[in-house]
């Protein structure tokens, strides 16, 4: 896979994570309206996640090498 894919999806994946990881501390202070608002947005993280790892795995990418 050429350099400039890879760095793609390394950037995306970050962003992705990054998301995730301040949801998680949003959620310890949320009210329960925000609350479920975020789980929502969590779990759509976490699908989309799933879905690129299982696409990797479809086309024979190595998840390491694109930073699964």
């Amino acid at each position: 896979m050429p350099d400039r894919y890879i760095e793609f999806l390394q950037d995306v994946l970050i962003s992705l994570h990054a998301n995730i990881r301040e949801l998680k501390e949003r959620r310890s202070f949320a009210d329960p309206e925000e609350l479920a608002h975020i789980e929502g947005k969590l779990l759509a993280y976490q699908e989309t996640l799933s879905i690129l790892s299982s696409s990797a795995d479809e086309f024979g990418i190595n998840r390491k090498e694109i930073g699964l």
